[in-house]
């Protein structure tokens, strides 16, 4: 056997490294070492964020920056029900246009006709919808009306007359609580 000199001793951590020529031999380790406080702390976190955002009433209105909503001091919590917009422009059903503001204020008729089919349809949708699932829940007519509060009133009467006339006559007038207690929408009765 001969005899080496020797020559410089590495530390343990340094003895395999690439770095000084010995790291290449020998079977690689499978072992890697996961430390998992920094994971659960990540996952609290995201736990606590997304049940401080959750609403467990949904959301009934989509606000559109067209409409200005009045205040109202006298409210109750809106229900979930279709949703009739009436900007300044036009009339909305359930996010599909059915008439133009300037157009109806012209006419001289009480109800507005593609209002009134689009709530027949969406109320003959809702009765099929609960006889096929033989559902005893009765139709109840509630409507969300969110308008604008610098529409004519003449406009807000054929809205309210239309609705009366597919069936719903439970109408609600989405409102905004008083600016000193917030901004949420809520309902007031008519």
């Amino acid at each position: 056997m001969a005899i080496e000199a020797p020559g410089k001793r590495y530390g343990k951590r340094l003895q395999h490294s690439k770095i000084f020529g010995h790291g290449l031999h020998g079977p690689k380790s499978t072992n890697a070492d996961l430390n998992v406080t920094p994971l659960v702390d990540m996952f609290v976190i995201l736990v606590l964020f997304l049940v401080a955002n959750f609403s467990a009433t949904g959301e009934i209105l989509s606000m559109s920056k067209d409409i200005e909503l009045p205040e109202a001091s006298n409210t109750d919590e809106l229900q979930l029900a279709p949703v009739v917009q009436v900007s300044k422009d036009q009339v909305i059903v359930s996010g599909t246009s059915v008439g133009r503001v300037d157009d109806l204020t012209r006419e001289d008729y009480l109800n507005i006709p593609a209002l009134e089919e689009k709530l027949r349809d969406m109320k003959k949708q809702f009765e099929d919808l609960h006889n096929a699932a033989n559902d005893s829940g009765s139709f109840k007519g509630d409507v969300n009306i969110q308008a604008d509060k610098k529409v004519q009133f003449r406009i807000i009467k054929r809205v309210m007359f239309s609705c009366a006339a597919a069936g719903y006559g439970n109408i609600a007038f989405a409102t905004m609580a008083p600016s000193k207690s917030g901004s949420d929408a809520t309902a007031s009765r008519e």
